[in-house]
Parts: structure tokens; sequence; C-alpha cells
């Protein structure tokens, strides 16, 4: 699993490079994008490519004031008036483009944990790849929509460690500065190391216990939960670089022996998260096109809710990990309108 970090002795305040692939669309004006989307939704047959080339050239914030001056100038809501016009997937991502980001995420995570069964690679991979500021947001726009608190719905959701791993991370307090402690790298490092030996021993113990048909309870893997939720991603990297001169395993490939279950893969996917979020990314995307079928839902949450953060990074790292542009996956994949706005979503080429 390469990695992305540069480890950094000091803090920096130069303003953080744009690796997104929407930017705010030069001589913005509003009025002018809803003629356009009005003439657009009332053509004779809805005229799906106007639609994309407008929303998928405007930044998010752009969206809402485009939102703002529709309704002001025609009295209607430019959601519910494309969610009538428009079908399927195209009608997702346009939708999904209209929300602001936390209410994108809200959505996301309701979608993930409403009706029967719960999507628990989903729960994980927004709460491991946002931000503390993100999640604080994600938490206030969840219960305004919904009217349920974020731990509640997962209270109800799920149990046992994968439970405690969620209500960490949604604690939101992740370390997000550049500094790296060696000496806390070391020590979390010892830990964990002495955590997945107790663990062997543990799974070995239970293997007799079940033999002898006799009752057992669940390893307390709590420091592992605090270290992987607490540290920032430059300080695990430091981390994990000790846990594999310590180890003869690194530290996914131990959770993996060691762990089952919701809670094996939800650490395994923070681990990656706080290695290299555009490799994660990267990963998830392609998983979403291999074999037979496609993930469009896997497409759509992924390239909307990184458009603006570090798609042009994830790109780039998929061509590295796998060999071919993910552009050229996604026209080997889909098709029609759903394939215009993806690929609009990756930028110009």
């Amino acid at each position: 699993m390469g990695s992305n970090f540069e480890l950094s002795s000091q803090v920096t305040h130069k303003k953080p490079e744009f690796h997104g692939t929407i930017a705010p669309y030069p001589n913005f004006n509003p009025r002018k994008d809803v003629i356009f989307l009005e003439e657009a939704i009332n053509s004779r047959n809805v005229d799906e490519d106007t639609i994309i080339s407008v929303l998928v050239q405007r930044s998010n914030e752009q969206r809402q004031e485009i939102k703002r001056a529709f309704e002001a100038d025609t009295g209607k809501s430019l959601a519910d008036e494309l969610k009538s016009e428009l079908r399927s997937h195209l009608e997702d991502v346009v939708l999904a483009l209209l929300m602001k980001p936390a209410q994108y995420d809200a959505f996301i995570i309701r979608k993930a944990t409403k009706g029967f069964g719960t999507n628990e690679d989903v729960i994980v991979e927004v709460l491991a790849s946002r931000t503390n500021q993100q999640i604080r947001e994600l938490q206030e726009a969840f219960k305004e929509e919904y009217g349920q608190t974020m731990e509640e719905v997962i209270d109800s959701e799920t149990d046992g460690d994968f439970a405690l791993a969620l209500h960490a991370m949604l604690k939101a307090n992740k370390n997000e500065g550049h500094i790296v402690d060696l000496a806390l790298a070391k020590k979390d490092a010892r830990v964990c190391h002495l955590m997945s030996d107790i663990m062997v021993c543990f799974v070995f113990v239970l293997q007799e216990l079940f033999e002898a048909g006799e009752e057992h309870k669940d390893i307390d893997i709590s420091v592992f939960i605090d270290i992987l939720t607490t540290r920032s991603g430059p300080q695990l990297t430091q981390t994990f670089k000790h846990y594999s001169k310590i180890s003869d395993v690194n530290l996914p490939k131990a959770l993996d022996m060691e762990l089952r279950g919701d809670i094996e893969d939800c650490l395994i996917d923070i681990v990656k998260c706080s290695w290299s979020k555009p490799a994660f990314f990267a990963e998830r995307l392609h998983k979403a096109m291999e074999g037979h079928g496609t993930c469009e839902d896997t497409l759509m949450r992924v390239l909307v809710a990184r458009s603006e953060v570090d798609l042009k990074k994830i790109i780039s790292e998929f061509e590295l990990m796998y060999g071919k542009t993910l552009q050229q996956c996604i026209l080997d994949d889909t098709k029609g309108h759903l394939e215009k706005i993806l690929l609009g979503l990756c930028g110009p080429n």
C-alpha cells in the first residue's frame, strides 16, 4: 500500500493546493444559468445534455446560488423540477450535485441505514474520510433533515466493537496537524504490536474454549480504535512504519488475521484512509467496476463527494495502481447520460 503523505517537522501556513476537478466557473451568472436550465427542463424532450453541462461546470457554492435564483425567478424548486423530469441514475447524480456537501453526506448515511439491512462499508467510508469539521456538519445536517442524531441511528443499526468504532469517529476528535511525534509513533506501534500478540493468544484460547463448549467474551480492542480515530494521518503513517519494523506483518494484515466481520473491515478502512485517501478511493472505484456488473452507487457517491476535494489525486492514483485511467474504465462500464455526467465530474482530460 503506497503513501502520498510526507512527514513534516513544522506547520506550514500556505493556502492548501486545490486537487478537485470542479472549480468555481469564471464569469458566473446564476440568472443566465436559470434560463439555460428552465429551457432545458421545458423543452419538448428534456435537454439532459444542457443540464449536465451546466451542473458539472459549477462549484457546489455556485449551484446553491442557482437554486436560490431559480426559485426566486420561477417560484419553483429546481430540485423538484429536475426530479420530475429526469430518471434513474442521472436523476440521482443531479440531485446529489444540488445538495450541500453536509446534506449529501447525511443523505448517504440515511440511505446506508434505512430499510432492510445496513451498508456498513458506506458508513465507514464517509466517517473515515471526512475532516472533523465535516463530521460535525454532517451530524447537524442529519439531525435537521431526519429528526434523529447519528448516535441514535448507529445504536439502532449496529452493536459491539463496530458501534464503538463508529461512535469514536463521530466524536470528530482526530488530530489534523502535520507535526509528527516520533516517540508517540513508536509507543503506538509497540502497543498495537502487543495487542496483536494478545489477540493471537486469545484466538488460540477461544478455539480451546469453543471445543470445550464454554462461553467466551470478545477481546477489548478499544486501544486500536482510540489510536486509529485520534491520531493524524501523518502520525499514523509513522506508526505503521514502526509497526512494520517490529512485526512480521503490517498492521492491516495483522487486523485481517485476527479480527472478523464489520470491525475488521472498519479498522482496515480507517488504516487505508489514514495512509492515503486517494488510494483508498481509487480502490473503492476499481472494485465498483471490476468483474461482472457495475456498482453505480459507488461511482456516483465517490465522484460527487470528492469532486471538489481530491478527485484529481484519486484519478492519478487510480492510473498508477491499475494501469489504466478512471475515465476509460467509466467509458467501458457505463453508458448514456450517466457516463457523460460521471466523465464531466472527472474534469477536462
